[in-house]
Formats: structure tokens, sequence, C-alpha cells
């Protein structure tokens, strides 16, 4: 009997969200396919059994002896079409799916936004509005305070959804005036679910509901050119990802639609975890540190950078076995430890920065970790101060942390 395809290990799994419907939930952040379901608690037991190497009647055998009552083949059997069918385990359709999600992000004339009307309205005047209120609620918060003599040359703000960050986004984009309008903006952003040791660049121009933001094409190039086997131009995740679309949102209300940006998407530093070598130990991540460098000396007058970060994720939704409520319990310890490491990125300290992130393959969960460390290396001269650290529940059993930054030369 051929064996059960393998499960996607690069879906998300959760507990369900829904009091009445017990289970696991499953989706796709990818979005190679649409579908999210809510898989009941017997049956994702099952789901360990598509590994590609056991059988239907191998799971059918289990959920038996799980019942203790005969289980017809048919429930096996649909419980393979659907979740084949959803495009969650490897099969020939989901390669079929995911190749027609990447062709048409390849051929695409722009990037569109990806999370108008759920992370954010969707139509400009409700958006503007919104941006508007989290601005004034937000005003005073943000303490510039870099030293005279000197030049803000980046922020760092969050990519939590802006519902629960305004606060922090506010104190970030405070300081952004008319000024700047002419600068490139270099938006380093997390990518969640990008390759290790990679940077995603795109020539396509960002659309959000405020107007469309048009990449320097001339640094992309440089980049794509020089950056090495590090760079992935075009890069898929673009199309997903929401640590760099968030940023252009704020941006735009601040500054308008005619200022250019570079947005890079800064994959895991996986490597780094799992060896306890700096990141720039690998040969390509080094090469790209040392393009980016080039780029901040060579047109530092002309670029301002802008990080989008989140820092700590703790509680039941990121695998540990207790909740987590904000500023309780061992949040108290993790906001000591979050402040510690934003110690050393704010006095430029990129070595000491590492060695805190390095120990229990970065506990913390900082997904701010590879855009924070690839600024150190491409700034070493920047120093910074925290303008604002929070802590919010994104469910009752889980936290984020995050804040907002400020930094000069």
């Amino acid at each position: 009997m051929q064996s059960l395809p393998k499960l996607r290990t690069d879906l998300e799994f959760m507990p369900s969200p829904l009091e009445d419907r017990p289970g696991l939930f499953i989706r796709d952040p990818y979005r190679y396919t649409d579908a999210a379901v809510i898989v009941p608690p017997l049956l994702a037991e099952g789901l360990a059994f598509f590994d590609g190497q056991q059988t239907e009647l191998d799971l059918q055998a289990y959920f038996t002896r799980r019942t203790g009552q005969l289980v017809p083949s048919d429930v096996v059997r649909s419980m393979v079409h659907a979740l084949s069918e959803q495009g969650f385990l490897h099969t020939e359709k989901f390669d079929r799916m995911k190749l027609d999600k990447q062709r048409a992000f390849w051929e695409a004339s722009q990037r569109m936004p990806a999370h108008a009307g759920s992370a954010y309205p969707a139509e400009a005047a409700g958006l503007q509005q919104r941006l508007a209120e989290f601005t004034r609620d937000g005003a005073g918060q943000s303490q510039n305070g870099f030293p005279a003599g000197s030049r803000r040359i980046a922020l760092a703000a969050p990519h939590v959804s802006p519902e629960g960050g305004w606060r922090s986004y506010a104190a970030a984009y405070a300081g952004l005036g008319p000024e700047l309008a002419d600068k490139t903006f270099v938006i380093l952003g997390t990518s969640h679910y990008g390759e290790p040791q990679r940077f995603g660049l795109t020539r396509k121009p960002f659309v959000t509901p405020l107007g469309t933001l048009e990449p320097d094409l001339p640094l992309v190039d440089r980049l794509a050119a020089r950056g090495g086997d590090a760079v992935a131009l075009e890069d898929y995740c673009h199309s997903i990802e929401h640590s760099i679309e968030f940023q252009c949102i704020f941006l735009q209300h601040q500054l308008g639609v005619r200022i250019k940006i570079l947005p890079i998407l800064c994959g895991p530093f996986i490597e780094s975890l799992l060896t306890g070598r700096a990141p720039e130990t690998n040969e390509s991540v080094r090469r790209f540190f040392n393009e980016l460098r080039e780029i901040e000396e060579a047109y530092g007058n002309r670029i301002f950078w802008i990080l989008g970060i989140d820092l700590a994720h703790i509680g039941r939704r990121y695998g540990d076995a207790f909740a987590a409520r904000a500023q309780e319990g061992r949040m108290v310890e993790i906001q000591r430890a979050d402040e510690e490491r934003l110690e050393k990125v704010c006095s430029g300290e990129s070595e000491a920065f590492f060695e805190l992130v390095r120990p229990g393959h970065d506990e913390l969960r900082w997904c701010g970790y590879s855009p924070l460390y690839t600024f150190l290396q491409a700034a070493p001269a920047a120093r910074g101060a925290v303008l604002r650290y929070e802590q919010w529940n994104i469910d009752e059993m889980s936290v984020v942390s995050f804040a907002a930054l400020e930094f000069w030369k």
C-alpha cells in the first residue's frame, strides 16, 4: 500500500481559538492556500502518521485502537482527501498551487497589499483616520534626545498588528518630518518565512491604500549584483510578509508617497544560533553585510534606515508549557532580559548583543534579531535610545514584546 503523503512542516499550528471547537488550528502562512481548518483532537493525533512512511491502514489501525471500535476506511480517506485538497500535504496538487502563487508574484508589476482589510483598514480615508488617531493619542511619547551635532539615521518600530502596537509605532515615527522626504528609506524587515541566511529583495513598487511607494532601483540592483549568494531577488516572501508593509503605511502617513524605499527581508540567522558563531562567519552573509556597509558609507546622507522588528515571543502559542500575561509573572523577568539586549543594541555592541541572543538558540525568540544585527553591521557607528517598550497579549495565553527606538550618528 502506498505511504501517506508528508504533512507540510511550514504550516502554522496552534490550539483552536474557539472554545466550542477544540482541536488544532492549521493555516498556511505562505498563502499557497487560503484554507484554514480546525482539526478535532483525535484526528489531530493522526497527523503524526503523515510522514511519508506510514500508510492509510496504519492510521486506520491507530484510530481503531484509540476509540476501541472499528473506524471505517472512508474516515481515513476523507481525512487524506481534505488535507490534500487544502494544500496541507506534499502532493503534486500542492506543488502546482505553490508554483502558481510564486509565478503570479514573479510576473506581477507591483507588490499589492497583503494585509489591508485585516490588520488595518482597506480604504484610504479609513486608514488615514486610524493612523491619525494613533499619532494624536501617541503624541508626546517620543523623546528625541540624541546628542547635539549628531544626525538621526534610523528608527526601529514594531511589526506587530498596528492595533496592538500603535503606541510604539507612534513613538517611533513621531520624529519623521518633511526634511527626510527626499531620502531613500532602507527598510529592514523580519522575514518570518524566508530562507535562513538569505536577504529578500524586490524591484516591485509597494502598493497600499494610501498610494504607491517606488523602490530605489539603482540601490536594489547594486545589492542584487554585489550582495552575493545571500541575495534572493524577487523573494516570494515579499508578497505575504507584514513586517515591511506595516512600515510603509506609517511612512506614507508621515511623509506621503513620493519617497523611495529599499525593502530588504532579513531571513533568520539560524546557523549562528546552532553553531554559536556570529552571523558574519558565514561568508555569504558577511558579503551582504559588507555591501550594506559600503552603501551606508557612500550614501549615508541620502538614506534613512527603518527596522520593522518585534522582540520576545512567550507563552502557549509559541510552544511554552505555561500561559503568559503581559507585565506579570515571568514577563517581568522577560522585560529585564529584553532591556539588557536593547542596551547592547543601542550602544552598538553587536558582539555583546549576539552573546545575549545565542544561549538556548535564542530562548526569548526575538524575531527582530536578524534585522537588528544586520543594521549594527551596516552602521557600526550608530548609537541609539529606547523611546518606548511594551508587552502585549496577542491572545489570552501568549505575549509579544516590542519597542520603539531611534538611532543617530
